[in-house]
């Protein structure tokens, strides 16, 4: 019996015959259906414990790790066990069903008593390898088995597709033996125990039963069991023997036989024969997915014989197949038991899932059980719906395996509390949520129910269902609602068709603002106007177009106003005049009827004056009442009688537009019947009508009249767009209703939700399943530690205007909520609601296309077509580029030539916009169509000019990644990584080295190793010998006398510093083409498209080495690019993997454990450093950076130190001579600092007409580049103008819309100084307009950043003003006589000396905080050291040549010592004669002018 394994040929035939048992590869191929075959055997049946629990352990895992590929492997790996030994001991594998299997040896009746001691002697030994053993998972696998014997029938029956069961008693009797067994019994049938050898078998009686447990066999010691077990299998026709002997099934040696093939082909799947010829079988269809389950039971009446139960069955199964394949559903099980067959019918089969696919299920159970029930042998019909997550794959062994289900049941409440199932075995064995929908089967006969998850997601009306009162179901502790769906032919019961989403009043519309204000527009114009207007809002499913109908619906109520509003569903389309119907019966006042004699009363009313009372009958189908039927109704055409309707409606609505507006609104518009588009057609031509729809986007063309009212000049449509990532954030707080959730949770929700609404909160849901969010107490930040990492744990808060909690004012009442600790949100699996849309989608693409997906979402969310190229099994570049055309044009993937124009895409929303129909309609159709013909062939040529592609959904990219199996992922992860590894290094532009220098040198981590040659080879092309040259060539060392020494004079220093950066700029310019690069810096598009997605790949392969020599890599890159926040980001991944290596002891180890905390300290460093060593640490952190150096020194120098530098006597300002070099060097991340304190020079000079030269350089640049730092460096000057320079060049509100907008924007949090200059800029500007609330915002946010010091001038500039915010506090406390306002000045004032004396903001800043001593001094009282302070301030000023202070400090002297005190002169007075840039920019005298426009203090003395 020691039967080998052999390699199996690889033929269609052979992978077809093991999805079938030998019954039917070696049987009848009769064309007569049904058939009947009779024989004896013997069957077992093997139950196995535990994989359902497995299966919903899999299901309900949070990351995308934990699916299909693990469950699959533990399941099939003890499934092949039971198969082999069942093969082995001449057994024929008839059914799998989930994880459990039937098993067959068809003997002559003579046989049977010695094939049960085999087969007895089989199931010892499958209990003998489950004994004591426990799978990785931790779960408890074990086995019962029931045996029987006698005879056995096989019914084959079927049209296209075909299907086979044994029936009779013996399935009945191994059906009950299994059920009465315990784990680790064997349990003999009562007739299989009067067959069986007694003499050998050892058995225990089960009280009050004829069925026996099997102890053990009792052989005589004597008793040689091989010579008998081969004397057995010596009676089988297909046990393999002689040269097939070491092979376990002869069926995997079959021949090609195209007429058998085809004959095999009738009896598998449709999804199984799409995959069997791409040996995709094992890997593509394993997967976690979610379905729809319809399980229809068929009883029978009475002792019907077998061939009457077959013909019924055979009836009811072509019935069955086509109704199913009308909506790409398949049976996929057919069982027998108790009289009675079951099919168990998939919706949502890989390759079949299809959109509504819960309607489509529920419409085609009740159409099966319409038909079923009339069929003349069937007694009773019961089916139940149910919907769920499925684990779809091939079970059981390579030779012989069938594909099928195990579903779990997280969608719903039904797996609380199961102990055991009351419904039929073969039920059970196919998962827990086949079984919910078996219960309802046999618990409520007769009809059609269905679960809760399926009635919620269904687009049926909810009165097309009843809900069931709850019976005992054994199994379920905790049973949710079961309904009764009642058909699709239901009367309407008005009053019940209602918008399906109710305004909630403390549930504000987010982000819809654009649509609410054209809405506004035109009713406007509507109630104006004497025609009418059609509002149209067109959006996919989740946009919220419900929500937002019923907002308008609340906007459109007024006192004249008659507001009706419908919401259509899916049947809607299929009624004749239903949409009228229901509009008409609400302004007729019938949808309140209670009764149709009220209903028939009201209508009396109202038609009489409109219709004969003669025709009163007409109105009975339309509005279900039951007026008497007359000769001159009955003699009608039908299409006199639409006339009469449409007359008399035309006419009601004309009589009641003259009291009031009317105003319909429709919801799922896309379901208007076509009668009723034709009314509506008319109704907006006679009268005055305001009708706003909502529809999803038309499946099929619309007709005529609905297209007619698109092209109509009184319609506006709309196409609704995706929210903003502001309003997401908002929505969620709102939902979880906190005032503010964690940066990881908001970026995780706005990338993943893509601006959805529905997707958002299905995305926030599933993190509420898997208990991933904590709700708490907020701790201000005061109390907690402050920190970088305290720093980016900050919570975001909602954009609103609106009061949105109802929280104490209290903080400590305030509730936020947390992440628990350890998830990793971006690994987390989708959830199965999105899952499921995404499925859509890959099934309805050709299988080329669904590989192309798959290979790209391995990459990752962004990918480049040539590293997909390279992945892509056996492709060729036009295969690849039509395939990625058609899939860009389906919406799949959006395509960009480059990084940047990725990352602008990234930043935008699709917006709302508003469609012409009739512009696009009046377009020559031959132009048009052209255009069309054109499209394939434009759409290719734009993917090959664009190298980089992105998913649309990030959603589709988790799906179709979740569909590989773990040993494909890694293959194709390592493929990814040497690819990428080539181009891991910096930019040309840079010198193509290592982020951190010689990084790859220290440590060995490269995939494609490199021989030392081609290494040395490599330091020669990438730049070391470039660099040698320029700082080592004798020709540029600066000779001994350009040495700066100590007895030069600073105006000395100064000219030779000028001096060497003007050798330096021409020689740059003159020098070889090497040293001036021909294009910007490409190191963010290398971070992006090649460091990122290495780190990645390493993580996914669980190489932690290399992975954080990446993280590393990056971590420096994005230090080097300015962004420090995502610098902090991934230094934080980079900490994760360092921790998890801590035992590691190896050299390379070390060194990177070395380079972190470098990296780590600098931060540390930045987060605590003095600002009074500012200077030193710019200048030795530039001199690490080379030509960075003229960054931080040439322009400092241009407002620090010497007149000379400010004065313009020299040539050119310094910073013009920095710009000069960083339009050279081509570094965007560091010109704009250039440009911004180039800026500040003019500024401080009075230079404004070169000032708004450069100040048109910032806006272009930060504009164009949508850079968020430029932009806050722009805005910081525009408010200094405002508030210094006494002229507008932008005007405060858009400055105030751009920190609002940008607040919580991530780079600038770590650019704490320009936020503080900007809260500060805000502050002082309220304070000076005397509002003190909004001050008091502004202040209080300056004060939280100023704790966090960092060594810039920017956060100088802001500390210097947050100051003036205290002075101009302190003003106000004085004004309102607060108590010990004389300490606070005191304290103030000692604050400003300190600063001036730890030189803690800068020597620039020095005149403003003598000024502000002054004017502290002057407030109490104190001349005399007001004068000392503004002569000190007036002193430096001229040191320094600052003319803007200088200015201000003589208008606040004059201000201060003056009799007369002009209201003219008060800031609220210049505030309203401020002039703009464009207004003076021309006039020399205006300039001049502008120069007063200065703040006054106000002197209020204590």
């Amino acid at each position: 019996m020691n039967i080998g394994k052999a390699s199996l040929p690889d033929r269609t035939i052979v992978r077809i015959a093991a999805h079938l048992p030998d019954l039917i590869v070696y049987g009848d191929f009769t064309p007569e259906r049904p058939s009947m075959e009779y024989f004896d055997g013997i069957l077992m049946f093997v139950d196995i414990s535990g994989f359902t629990a497995m299966t919903e352990k899999f299901s309900t895992a949070m990351y995308m790790d934990r699916g299909a590929e693990q469950l699959v492997d533990i399941l099939n790996r003890h499934i092949s066990v039971i198969v082999e030994k069942v093969l082995i001991f001449g057994g024929d594998i008839l059914k799998f069903a989930g994880d459990a299997l039937l098993a067959l040896w068809k003997v002559e009746r003579k046989q049977l008593k010695n094939f049960i001691t085999v087969v007895v002697k089989c199931s010892l030994e499958i209990h003998g390898v489950f004994e004591n053993q426990e799978s990785e998972e931790g779960l408890d696998i074990r086995v019962k088995i029931g045996l029987s014997a006698g005879h056995i029938k096989k019914l084959v029956f079927g049209d296209e597709k075909s299907y086979f069961l044994v029936i009779g008693q013996a399935v009945e009797d191994v059906r009950f033996a299994e059920s009465m067994a315990q784990m680790n019994d064997t349990i003999l049938s009562p007739n299989c125990w009067q067959l069986c050898d007694r003499s050998v078998i050892e058995i225990e009686r089960i009280p009050d039963q004829r069925a026996v447990k099997v102890n053990f066999l009792k052989l005589p010691p004597d008793y040689n069991f091989d010579e008998f077990f081969m004397r057995c299998m010596a009676h089988l026709d297909y046990y393999p023997s002689g040269d097939h002997k070491n092979i376990l099934r002869l069926a995997s040696t079959l021949e090609s036989d195209p007429q058998l093939e085809i004959s095999l082909q009738k009896y598998i799947m449709r999804s199984i024969l799409k995959q069997i010829d791409d040996k995709q079988l094992k890997g593509y269809l394993s997967e976690l997915r979610p379905v729809t389950i319809v399980f229809v039971n068929l009883q029978f009446k009475g002792q019907e014989a077998a061939g009457d139960i077959g013909q019924a069955i055979q009836d009811s199964s072509v019935y069955i197949d086509s109704v199913l394949k009308n909506f790409k559903g398949q049976i996929n099980k057919v069982f027998m038991f108790d009289k009675g067959c079951s099919f168990l019918c998939v919706f949502g089969f890989p390759g079949e899932k299809a959109p509504d696919e819960i309607t489509h299920a529920l419409e085609s159970a009740v159409v099966i059980f319409d038909y079923c029930s009339q069929i003349f042998k069937i007694k009773v019909v019961s089916i139940g719906v149910a919907s769920g997550t499925v684990f779809c794959g091939i079970v059981g062994h390579s030779v012989r395996h069938e594909y099928t289900g195990m579903i779990g049941c997280f969608t719903s409440g039904w797996n609380r509390g199961v102990q055991s199932c009351s419904c039929p075995s073969h039920c059970k064995v196919v998962g827990q949520k086949v079984n919910i929908a078996a219960r309802m089967m046999v618990c409520y006969p007769g009809i059609v129910t269905c679960d809760s998850v399926t009635y919620s997601n269904c687009s049926l009306p909810s009165y097309f269902f009843k809900e069931l009162p709850k019976r005992h179901m054994k199994g379920v502790a905790e049973p949710e609602p079961v309904y009764q769906c009642l058909g699709l032919n239901e009367k309407v019961l008005f009053g019940m068709s209602s918008l399906s989403c109710n305004r909630q009043e403390d549930y504000p519309l987010l982000g819809r603002n654009k649509e609410i204000r054209l809405f506004l527009h035109n009713m406007k114009e509507f109630l104006l106007s004497q025609s009418s207007k059609v509002l149209m809002f067109e959006g996919v499913s989740g946009y919220g177009k419900s929500q937002l109908v019923s907002e308008l619906g609340y906007l459109a109520q007024a006192e004249d106003h008659r507001v009706i509003a419908i919401g259509l569903t899916k049947v809607s389309i299929h009624w004749y005049f239903h949409t009228i119907q229901l509009l008409m019966a609400s302004v007729l006042g019938l949808d309140t009827c209670k009764h149709y004699k009220e209903r028939q009363h009201n209508l009396e009313e109202t038609v009489k004056n409109y219709l004969d009372e003669k025709l009163y009958c007409i109105l009975n189908d339309i509005f279900h009442v039951q007026f008497p039927l007359t000769r001159e109704a009955c003699t009608m055409t039908g299409a006199k009688k639409e006339d009469k309707i449409e007359a008399l409606f035309m006419n009601v609505l004309k009589e009641t537009s003259k009291d009031e507006k009317l105003i319909f609104i429709i919801d799922e518009a896309q379901y208007i019947d076509i009668t009723s588009w034709e009314f509506l057609e008319k109704l907006i031509q006679k009268l005055n009508v305001f009708l706003i729809m909502s529809l999803s986007p038309f499946t099929n063309t619309p007709c005529q009249s609905a297209i007619a009212i698109m092209k109509n000049r009184n319609t506006t449509y709309i196409i609704i767009g995706e929210i903003s990532s502001k309003d997401i954030r908002s929505k969620v707080c709102l939902d979880l209703n906190v005032a503010s959730i964690p940066k990881e949770l908001e970026m995780y929700l706005v990338e993943g939700s893509c601006g959805i609404p529905f997707y958002c909160e299905e995305l926030l849901k599933n993190l509420d399943h898997h208990k991933v969010l904590i709700v708490h107490q907020y701790q201000p930040e005061e109390k907690s530690k402050v920190s970088w990492h305290a720093l980016f744990k900050n919570y975001t808060k909602p954009q609103m205007n609106i009061n949105l909690f109802s929280f104490s004012s209290k903080e400590d009442r305030i509730k936020v909520c947390d992440i628990a600790p350890g998830v990793r949100l971006k690994n987390m699996s989708p959830p199965s609601t999105l899952k499921e849309i995404s499925l859509v989608q890959l099934d309805s693409m050709s299988l080329s296309q669904q590989m192309l997906v798959r290979c790209a979402a391995i990459i990752g969310q962004t990918f480049t077509t040539a590293l997909l190229f390279e992945i892509l099994p056996c492709w060729n570049m036009k295969m690849m580029v039509e395939a990625l055309a058609t899939l860009v044009q389906s919406s799949i993937f959006y395509c960009f030539q480059s990084q940047k124009e990725l990352r602008l895409a990234a930043k935008r929303r699709g917006a709302t916009r508003e469609v012409h129909h009739r512009s696009m309609a009046l377009k020559a159709s031959s132009e048009i169509e052209g255009r069309e013909e054109d499209q394939p062939y434009v759409l290719e040529n734009e993917v090959t000019q664009c190298h980089i592609l992105r998913f649309c959904k990030p959603i589709m990219q988790k799906t179709a990644y979740e569909l590989w199996l773990k040993d494909q992922k890694a293959a194709l992860h390592v493929k990814c990584a040497r690819f990428l590894e080539e181009s891991a290094h910096k930019c040309e532009h840079c010198g193509s080295g290592d982020f951190i220098p010689y990084h790859h040198y220290a440590v060995d981590i490269r995939l494609n190793t490199l021989d030392l040659d081609t290494v040395k080879k490599m330091i020669h092309t990438h730049g070391v010998k470039r660099t040698k040259e320029v700082f080592t060539n004798k020709e540029r060392l600066s000779k001994k006398s350009d040495v700066l020494t100590d007895d030069l004079s600073p105006e000395k220093i100064g000219e030779k510093i000028l001096y060497f950066f003007d050798i330096t700029l021409d020689k740059i310019t003159a020098a070889d083409e090497i040293l001036i690069p021909t294009e910007s810096c490409q190191c963010q598009e290398v971070l992006e498209s090649v460091l990122l997605p290495l780190a990645y790949h390493f993580t996914v392969l669980e190489e932690l080495d290399k992975a954080l020599y990446y993280y590393l890599e990056i971590v420096a890159g994005y230090i080097s690019l300015n962004d420090n926040y995502l610098a902090y980001l991934h230094l934080c991944e980079g900490e994760k993997l360092l921790q998890s290596r801590k035992h590691d002891k190896s050299w390379c180890h070390t060194f990177e454990s070395a380079i972190f905390y470098t990296l780590k300290g600098q931060e540390e460093k930045i987060g605590s450093a003095s600002p009074a060593n500012l200077l030193p640490l710019l200048i030795m952190a530039d001199l690490q950076l080379g030509l960075c150096l003229p960054l931080q020194v040439l322009c400092p120098l241009s407002f620090h130190d010497a007149s000379e530098f400010c004065t313009g006597n020299s040539k050119q300002l310094p910073g013009f001579r920095a710009h000069g070099m960083w339009q050279l060097i081509k570094d965007p991340n560091r010109h704009c600092f250039v440009l911004q304190r180039l800026t500040v020079a003019l500024f401080l000079k009075n230079r404004y007409q070169k000032m708004m030269e450069v100040m048109d350089w910032m806006w272009s640049f930060a504009s164009v580049e949508e850079h968020a730092i430029s932009q806050g460096l722009f805005y910081d000057i525009c408010l200094d103008i405002l508030l210094y320079g006494g002229f507008i060049y932008r005007t405060f509100e858009e400055c105030l819309e751009f920190i609002n907008d940008q607040e919580d924007n991530k780079i600038l949090k770590f650019h704490s100084g320009l936020l503080l200059a900007l809260y500060s800029d805000v502050a002082i500007w309220f304070a000076r307009q005397e509002q003190w609330e909004n001050f008091q915002v502004f202040y209080n946010r300056a004060k939280k950043l100023v704790q966090r010091k960092t060594p810039s001038v920017l956060y100088c500039s802001g500390f210097s003003k947050f100051m003036e915010c205290q002075v101009l506090c302190l003003q106000k406390q004085i004004q309102d006589q607060m108590e010990n306002v004389q300490d606070i000045g005191v304290e103030l004032l000692k604050t400003l000396e300190n600063l001036v004396a730890q030189s803690s903001t800068g020597p620039i800043f020095h005149p403003r905080i003598y000024h502000l001593m002054a004017y502290v001094c002057i407030l109490m009282g104190d001349e005399e050291n007001c004068n000392l302070f503004l002569r000190t301030a007036l002193q430096i000023c001229d040191i320094q040549g600052n003319v803007l202070e200088k200015i201000w400090l003589t208008i606040s002297k004059k201000w201060w010592y003056s009799d007369k005190v002009s209201e003219e002169d008060s800031w609220l007075q210049i505030v309203l004669r401020l002039p703009r840039w464009s207004e003076i920019q021309l006039d020399e005298n205006k300039i001049k002018a502008v120069e007063q426009n200065k703040f006054r203090f106000k002197i209020t003395i204590m």
